[in-house]
């Protein structure tokens, strides 16, 4: 039986519905993976002949029916398309309305905030295949990333491989725990473009870690973040860890973009730590984060868990971190009690995460990459492939992010003015909230300044095709 969110997606008015809508759960099926997409469309191709593109759009355009219900979830304004979820999401109006009755019962009753919401996060966790005692609620992924490196029982020499396309929400909690703690930070440098595949990034994580190690250094972590938020690539959480396994390394994951957008079973994958956003693809408050603490030994990642120690918290239990699957404690209260806490907003998170289990998180994973690679096939044709910034062709590897070059000289984008004007008449001429982002690029002396779109529930192919008919106008405008 439907709960009560279910049938309220699918209650909605069916007179209003496109005549694009129609069965797109018929041909991805309701547990498809985005890691079949590319073999599935490699046969449709075989049988068809139509284009990658054409492959994508018939899927996206099959079952608008249901994701049309789903749109209508949103109170997103008429007069612009909103294309920058990887900076703010938005809520349903059914979480709008659960933060206000939780806002209003609490002022009424003047409500305690003083709890580790072991309710909430019970509630919670299972979308994210954890027990409550890993599932933490934090402020945001800056946060959590705090927890996460600052609480870590560092020694000087101590040594974490990272990327050099991190966000400032690890960077900086790294740079603090160097001059704090002494440790040392390598950077990876990542590439960009479609040439790229899984193998690319075990391979670059693994020698550096060797090269470090057989110089005598103590590489003590890994830190990467999945995807990346410059150029969307999704390093692949899996085989990474297998290079941590390898090594015996404690593993951390900025996942700011996981929560909402990837069904990801956080036990299966065995990370030590995993800090993702609650107010972006999750679409709940802002304020809100999801931490993920490993708590337990898994088969997994058999690797003892490492020392650690809140930073911030009004809980803090003595006891040793287990050496076996069953838990010490719950490590996760000690995030999520600190204080008198604003319960309406985790309640409201924890609503959102109802609505997604609802509807589905493998069936939201595939829509969003689905419309991603849709996107990517649609710029390709455009600019060519060379404007990528991310690839498209290894499934593993793809998120609902999608940055690359818009400009006709394609050495305007090195220019942070031309890329920021770009994005504003975007939005100020076509309607169209996107972002651009700044990263190093290998052989070049300059940053690139790529444009960054989101694409989520509320999209559909129209709004690619129109989107990607405006950038292409007006890059030749600005050419």
């Amino acid at each position: 039986m439907k709960n009560d969110s279910m049938q309220g997606v699918e209650s909605l008015h069916m007179e209003k519905w496109s005549s694009k809508r129609r069965d797109f759960l018929r041909m991805l099926g309701y547990g498809a993976g985005a890691v079949a997409l590319a073999p599935v469309l490699t046969a449709c191709g075989d049988a068809s002949g139509q284009t990658t593109a054409e492959q994508l759009r018939a899927q996206l355009v099959q079952d608008e029916a249901f994701w049309t219900n789903v749109e209508k979830m949103f109170v997103l304004r008429s007069d612009k398309t909103y294309m920058n979820i990887g900076t703010a999401g938005s809520m349903p109006q059914a979480v709008l309305d659960m933060f206000a009755e939780e806002n209003l019962l609490k002022a009424q009753d003047s409500g305690s905030g003083y709890s580790n919401l072991a309710d909430l996060r019970t509630q919670v966790a299972a979308g994210f295949g954890v027990d409550s005692d890993e599932l933490a609620f934090s402020a945001n992924t800056s946060s959590g990333m705090c927890h996460a490196i600052l609480g870590i029982d560092w020694k000087p020499g101590d040594v974490i491989v990272t990327t050099n396309h991190e966000h400032g929400g690890g960077n900086t909690p790294l740079n603090i725990a160097r001059d704090r703690y002494g440790i040392e930070i390598a950077r990876v440098e990542m590439p960009v473009g479609n040439n790229q595949s899984v193998a690319t990034y075990q391979n670059l994580f693994d020698d550096r870690v060797r090269t470090l190690k057989a110089q005598g250094k103590n590489v003590r972590a890994m830190m990467w973040s999945a995807p990346t938020y410059t150029t969307g690539t999704m390093l692949p959480i899996a085989e990474l860890m297998e290079v941590v396994k390898t090594h015996g390394l404690i593993s951390i994951v900025d996942g700011a973009h996981l929560p909402g957008m990837m069904a990801y079973d956080y036990g299966a994958l065995g990370m030590d730590f995993m800090s993702g956003a609650g107010h972006k693809w999750q679409c709940g408050p802002g304020s809100t984060g999801i931490l993920i603490i490993r708590n337990k030994i898994r088969s997994s990642n058999p690797l003892p868990l490492p020392k650690w120690f809140p930073i911030h918290t009004s809980s803090y239990s003595t006891l040793e971190r287990t050496s076996s699957s069953t838990a010490a404690y719950d490590v996760a209260a000690s995030v999520t009690a600190c204080g008198s806490v604003h319960t309406p907003m985790f309640k409201s998170l924890a609503k959102a995460c109802e609505l997604w289990d609802s509807i589905g998180r493998k069936k939201i994973e595939t829509y969003d990459l689905t419309l991603a690679s849709y996107l990517k096939e649609r710029i390709v044709e455009r600019w060519g492939v060379d404007s990528l910034y991310a690839p498209k062709d290894d499934p593993k590897l793809l998120s609902a992010l999608t940055s690359f070059n818009p400009f006709r000289n394609k050495a305007d984008i090195t220019s942070n003015e031309k890329s920021t004007q770009f994005v504003s008449n975007m939005q100020n001429e076509a309607g169209f909230v996107i972002r651009n982002v700044g990263f190093a690029v290998p052989g070049s002396a300059s940053n690139h300044y790529g444009v960054r779109i989101s694409t989520h529930l509320w999209h559909d192919a129209e709004d690619i095709d129109r989107l990607v008919e405006a950038m292409w106008s007006l890059s030749g405008r600005m050419a």
